[in-house]
């Protein structure tokens, strides 16, 4: 979303999941529990992105809209996820409609939704691919 392709997304935020867990804890994570969680997370991923904004055709993570995904250690998920607008007439089905799809992933013991307003949306999280399907890229 900043220009750095998803696989180096993903590897930074592993980074930096390991850092803050050593800085926390003073444990550094097993490697293979590393590899659990980063495959876990994919999983996570794609079920995200079959949650689709019903007024624009992009999914929601391409969309921008989920903030933060954390795997706890019992493999509960924490999401935070934003909306387009306040108004957005699918305020309450689509936290629901995350919580249920994520839930459903196979290795996730639940799932938590929490709606956060801060950073506001703007099209500018969107990412390239989704620009380019909306047609706001040139």
């Amino acid at each position: 979303m900043d220009g750095k392709p998803e696989s180096r997304l993903e590897e930074d935020g592993v980074a930096r999941a390991a850092a803050f867990l050593a800085e926390t804890t003073g444990e550094q994570p097993s490697p293979e529990r590393m590899a659990e969680v980063q495959a876990l997370g994919d999983k996570i991923v794609a079920a995200l992105k079959t949650c689709y904004d019903p007024e624009i055709p992009v999914d929601i993570y391409e969309l921008g809209l989920i903030y933060r995904v954390d795997v706890e250690d019992d493999n509960t998920v924490r999401i935070e996820m934003t909306l387009t607008s306040p108004h957005c007439p699918v305020a309450e089905s689509l936290p629901a409609e995350v919580k249920e799809k994520v839930a459903a992933v196979e290795g996730v013991k639940g799932c938590e939704v929490e709606i956060v307003w801060d950073p506001p949306w703007s099209p500018q999280m969107m990412s390239e691919e989704a620009r380019l399907e909306l047609g706001m890229l040139w």
